[in-house]
C-alpha cells in the first residue's frame, strides 16, 4: 500500500503513515481550526482514505479507451489498462450523525468512477447509550433505510471515530442479519483506538480496517515508546467516559456544530 505505515494490528488493518494525513488530522483535532476548515479537512481526508480503499479492496478490469487524440493519431490514441470493475457493487453506509459527510463525500467520489445502478447510499441513525458510570453501556438504533441486498457487495463504513467499537458492532449485527452477507466490509475510521480495532476485527471476519492514525495516549509510557500494536493488550486510548485520548473531541458534536 502507498504510504500505509507498519504496526502490529494484524494484516486487516491498514494505517495512514504520510505527512499530508498526519497534519490533516493534527488540524482536525486542534480547537483553533474553524469550522468551515474542519468541514474542508475531514472531506479531503476523507478522499485520501478512499484512494487507499479503491486501491486495494474493489475488483479491477482490464478496458481499452480511445482518448481525444484519436483524431490525430486513429491506431496510437487509446489507453488501455486496469480500471475499477464497473460491475463491482458498492454501498456507503451513512452512519447519522458523524458518519453523514464522510459517507457522502465517498458516495459522490464513487459516482464519478462506477455506475449508478451498481452503487448505494444507506443510512443508519445511533446513538449510544451511557451507564451511570459514564461509560458506554449499549448502543441504540432507531432506524434505518438500507435499499436492498448487501449480498456480495463491499460495504464501506465512514464513521470518523472509532472509540469502543460498539456502534460498528451492533450496525453490522443489523446489516448482515437483515440484508444479507457482503463480500468484504471496510471500516474507515479517521483515528480509531487499539480497542476499537480488536471489537472491530471480532466483529465479522469479512471486515478490513482502513483509518487516519490510531490514538494511545491513556496508555503506560513505556507502552508509547514501543511500536503501534506490539504490544496492543496493554494500549490504551480510551478515557473513563470512553472518549478517545487525544482524539478530536466529540466529533459527532464538533461537525454539527450542535452541544445541546
Amino acid at each position: 500500500m502507498s504510504a500505509m505505515g507498519e504496526h502490529g494490528y494484524g494484516d486487516r488493518v491498514h494505517l495512514c503513515n504520510d505527512a499530508w494525513t498526519r497534519t490533516a488530522l493534527a488540524r482536525i483535532s486542534s480547537p483553533t481550526t474553524s469550522h468551515p476548515e474542519l468541514m474542508t479537512l475531514v472531506r479531503a481526508v476523507y478522499q485520501r482514505l478512499l484512494t487507499e480503499v479503491l486501491a486495494a479492496e474493489i475488483p479491477t478490469t482490464d478496458t481499452r479507451v480511445k482518448t481525444r487524440m484519436a483524431a490525430i493519431h486513429p491506431k496510437e490514441g487509446h489507453w488501455q489498462g486496469s480500471v475499477l470493475d464497473p460491475a463491482a457493487r458498492v454501498v456507503v453506509v451513512d452512519l447519522v450523525r458523524a458518519g453523514m459527510v464522510p459517507a457522502q463525500v465517498c458516495f459522490e467520489a464513487l459516482s464519478l468512477v462506477l455506475p449508478l445502478e451498481n452503487l448505494r447510499l444507506d443510512h443508519v441513525t445511533l446513538a449510544r447509550r451511557e451507564g451511570k458510570d459514564g461509560h458506554v453501556a449499549g448502543v441504540d438504533l432507531a432506524g434505518s433505510k438500507v435499499g436492498g441486498t448487501l449480498e456480495g457487495a463491499t460495504v464501506l463504513l465512514p464513521d470518523p471515530m472509532g472509540a469502543t467499537g460498539s456502534t460498528l458492532v451492533r450496525v453490522l449485527h443489523h446489516l448482515i442479519e437483515g440484508f444479507g452477507r457482503p463480500r468484504r466490509i471496510v471500516a474507515m475510521p479517521m483515528i480509531a483506538t487499539p480497542e476499537f480495532l480488536k471489537a472491530a476485527l471480532a466483529a465479522s471476519p469479512e471486515l478490513v480496517i482502513y483509518a487516519g492514525r490510531v490514538d494511545r495516549g491513556l496508555s503506560k509510557p513505556e507502552i508509547l515508546d514501543s511500536p503501534l500494536g506490539a504490544r496492543w493488550d496493554e494500549e490504551r486510548g480510551l478515557d473513563s467516559r470512553d472518549y478517545i485520548v487525544p482524539g478530536a473531541g466529540g466529533l459527532g458534536e464538533v461537525l454539527n456544530n450542535s452541544w445541546c
